[in-house]
């Protein structure tokens, strides 16, 4: 048991790091590609990713605490719902304490999720576009960076979760065939 944990975290950190050293290599590729100075591009790739992982970190944290508020409801929604079952609250009793007559679920919507992703989207747009502007003083090179540079991580990252799957997959396959 505690050698399967040791190798989960291994593997775990192993991933993270391949994918911060991927990250860092795209966004210095994007930024030469668009500034052609290899000192900028540096920069860029070196700065960005260090302003998006305190930037999520907020990102998380915010919807962290929206996340919990939802589950609290959920909680006193669930209290009412199984009182209701009990014949301790009737039916009006239950819809004036809640306010709706519909039930929610313990997965989030796909609004939510949407929501979520898009200020996601927007607050990784607005931080490459920060430090971009930040290192070059060029709004348009920045602008730029903050489209491209997003967009291509999207396809590295798509990239690597595949080739971390496969790699997962065939570890997996050998450890049943040597057991």
């Amino acid at each position: 048991m505690v050698i399967a944990l040791a190798r989960s975290v291994r593997s775990l950190a192993l991933k993270i790091a391949s994918y911060g050293v991927m990250h860092l290599i795209v966004a210095m590729l994007v930024a030469f590609a668009i500034t052609r100075d290899w000192r900028l591009a540096l920069a860029i790739g070196v700065v960005e990713p260090f302003f998006q992982t305190i930037a999520y970190s907020f990102h998380d944290r915010i919807w962290h605490r929206i996340e919990q508020r939802r589950r609290r409801g959920r909680l006193e929604e669930t209290a009412e719902a199984f009182t209701a079952r009990l014949d301790v609250m009737n039916a009006e009793e239950q819809a004036r304490a809640h306010g709706h007559h519909g039930h929610s679920h313990a997965l989030p919507s796909l609004k939510n999720i949407a929501v979520k992703t898009v200020t996601y989207g927007v607050m990784h747009f607005v931080v490459a576009v920060l430090v971009a502007f930040a290192i070059t003083r060029d709004l348009q090179a920045a602008l730029t960076i903050g489209i491209i540079e997003p967009l291509v991580q999207m396809i590295f990252f798509a990239l690597h979760d595949r080739l971390w799957t496969a790699r997962e997959a065939r570890r997996a396959r050998a450890a049943t065939q040597t057991a």
